[in-house]
């Protein structure tokens, strides 16, 4: 396990860009991270960017980025419309999207692993690395029939009560996905409980971290 301290001291961790293919991804990958920082650092801005939701899905997306997002200083919410499943068909117009995150100037960014088999997750995570090249990067995982969960090396340790209110919230804004044989608390909780196993607590969130600079204190 790799032990990160994200900020010379915390008060320097004032910008978060948050990345996600899909409506529900950044929650069910990251969420209970975003609830945690948002509370340690009462002053922290955060850009949550949603590739591809449209409509419906659109609505879930901004409605469940503003609960996750309700104790952040600053919110930017930006969801696109993106076809689902053809974003590197689009990759034009999906770079330019990320060219545009560039004056976020993010301390730290949240986005796919580079190792997800999902096409659209690999696109966000490789153009992640393109456009913040000097920044700290952080890749959260996706459960799903693929099978491709990795060794993360980075964890977040999640109260039971923080876990709680990240499925709570997701099964509020997502009621979309419901039907869906893997949308569940078991299966995302499972997954906490996993990750806090390997981390040596109850529950937490697993990232990859390739690439870090140690600065002097």
């Amino acid at each position: 396990m790799l032990g990160l301290k994200l900020a010379s001291t915390p008060g320097q961790l004032r910008r978060v860009l948050v990345i996600g293919c899909h409506a529900d991804d950044i929650e069910i990958g990251c969420g209970g991270t975003i609830l945690s920082l948002t509370r340690a650092w009462p002053g922290l801005e955060v850009t949550w960017v949603v590739l591809s939701a449209h409509s419906d899905r659109a609505e879930e997306a901004r409605a469940s980025a503003s609960d996750f997002l309700g104790a952040a200083a600053s919110t930017d919410v930006r969801v696109h419309d993106f076809r689902d499943g053809f974003l590197p068909f689009s990759g034009e117009a999906v770079k330019e999207a990320f060219e545009a995150l560039k004056p976020t100037q993010p301390d730290l960014v949240l986005t796919h692993t580079r190792s997800d088999l999902h096409q659209d997750h690999r696109l966000a995570s490789e153009l992640t690395w393109n456009t913040f090249r000097d920044h700290l990067i952080l890749e959260y995982e996706i459960p799903k029939y693929d099978g491709d969960l990795g060794t993360p090396n980075v964890f977040v340790p999640l109260s039971a009560e923080l876990v709680d209110e990240k499925l709570r919230l997701l099964r509020e804004h997502h009621a979309s996905q419901s039907g869906k044989h893997w949308f569940d608390d078991e299966l995302f909780r499972g997954l906490l409980r996993l990750r806090g196993m390997e981390a040596v607590t109850r529950y937490a969130e697993a990232f990859t971290c390739r690439k870090v600079s140690l600065l002097p204190a």
